[in-house]
């Protein structure tokens, strides 16, 4: 007698189909490229360790002034660098704003009822539906036009974007920074801001009173400005390496500062996309601050730690091709999304600089390219008229019988050394 037991039920991140790792049975959640948090840590730690050591030194001198002034600076340096550290945890560590996937397709009344001025329809993974390419939403009295992904199944909410980093719809995505290992999106930009403007003031804070280190040395010594410098190695490496990394972080809280204020994401800005037509989330400065550092932060949509049904969540099977008029679609031959070929399995790949684009214009001019592919196609078989001569081709039934027939070079060839006359093979397929 067999006994069928139960699998042991799984948690939602076991069962995870994005590129996340998760810590702490589930409670934090990372991107694929978690190692480079350590490298930020070390970056920023390692020189703000440098200063408070470099400032106990300087309180244990024997002849030293302003003992307190001293200990304020240590103090204020080490929480500085604190803050930072923990405004890059919780970057890196929390939900973005993941959007869950659908484990199938939009219903057929639901794909076919909605209103689109898009002539083009998903039917790749889905040969029996046909779903809008695009579709327009209603945001703040203006259209907004939604996509849908072809990886996790749904119409990506407005604002937002697959990465194919992390193969995650995300809310609100902005990009996805590799110094923190995470995507930047509705529920961690505040923190990142916040990451980066305390890195820029860490930079300058630390750069002036090194500089302030210095002199005084220089005044105490009774020397000139190089020498003072000369016998303070610490203070010199600060000064240089403040002075290469604000402006990398300082130029980051200025760009982000202007992003803010008019209410848009690096995604947006870097194409252009409300340069010619009014943007619907501008709420004017005051209001667009607000909501940006004041309001309330929506809960994640992922509860990790649930248990799920296993099958629920099994990978979408393979891909059937939908052939029309014998040509193959780039999106059935390449998932975009993902960045991965269809035929992962078979041993080919895509190469990487190709797997971070973002193919969202391509999906727009999908079919101004097949008008340009059907001319070419016509054009190849209205040359290829004088191939027939030589190869024919007929399809009598299932049956593809090619015939070739032999040059008359190879005919006198054959048949002055074997006397046979010509033959014509067939390939039945």
């Amino acid at each position: 007698m067999v006994v069928n037991v139960d699998p042991k039920p799984k948690r939602l991140y076991q069962v995870w189909r994005g590129s996340n790792r998760f810590f702490c049975g589930g409670r934090l959640i990372f991107g694929p490229d978690v190692a480079s948090l350590f490298l930020s840590s070390f970056l920023i730690a390692g020189p703000a360790i440098t200063f408070c050591i470099k400032m106990f030194i300087k309180i244990k001198h024997e002849n030293i002034k302003h003992v307190g002034r001293c200990y304020s600076i240590l103090i204020m340096g080490a929480v500085l660098a604190a803050l930072d550290l923990l405004f890059l945890f919780f970057t890196s560590g929390r939900d973005p704003g993941i959007v869950p996937r659908n484990s199938k397709p939009p219903e057929s009344d639901e794909a076919v009822d909605v209103a689109t001025p898009s002539m083009e329809w998903v039917n790749g993974r889905t040969p029996h539906l046909k779903i809008p390419r695009t579709k327009d939403v209603i945001v703040n009295g203006h259209a907004v036009k939604v996509k849908y992904c072809d990886t996790c199944l749904l119409y990506r909410p407005p604002r937002a974007s697959h990465c194919s980093i992390c193969n995650n719809c995300v809310q609100r995505f902005d990009h996805h920074c590799p110094w923190v290992g995470q995507c930047i999106g509705l529920r961690n930009y505040r923190f990142f801001f916040m990451f980066i403007s305390t890195s820029t003031i860490l930079c300058i804070y630390v750069f002036v009173f090194s500089w302030i280190n210095v002199l005084e040395m220089e005044t105490d010594n009774h020397s000139n400005i190089w020498k003072a410098m000369s016998h303070d190695i610490l203070s010199v490496f600060l000064i240089v390496y403040c002075f290469i990394a604000v402006w990398f972080v300082g130029g980051l809280t200025i760009f982000h500062s202007y992003l803010i204020c008019t209410n848009q994401t690096t995604y947006e800005n870097f194409r252009y996309r409300y340069d010619k037509k009014e943007n619907p989330y501008n709420k004017g400065t005051a209001g667009n601050l607000g909501e940006t550092f004041f309001s309330k932060i929506p809960p994640s949509l992922n509860n990790l730690r649930s248990f799920v049904e296993e099958s629920e969540y099994v990978a979408v099977g393979s891909v059937t091709p939908n052939f029309v008029e014998g040509h193959i679609s780039s999106k059935e031959k390449i998932d975009i999304e993902m960045g991965n070929w269809l035929g992962e399995e078979a041993g080919y790949s895509l190469p990487e600089i190709l797997r971070n684009l973002d193919y969202d214009d391509l999906e727009d001019d999908e079919s101004k390219i097949k008008q340009k592919e059907g001319r070419s196609i016509n054009s190849f078989f209205s040359d290829g008229q004088e191939m027939k001569r030589s190869v024919e081709i007929s399809i009598p039934r299932a049956e593809i019988v090619r015939t070739e027939q032999s040059s008359t070079s190879e005919n006198e060839e054959c048949h002055n050394s074997h006397s046979h006359p010509t033959m014509e093979s067939s390939l039945r397929v």
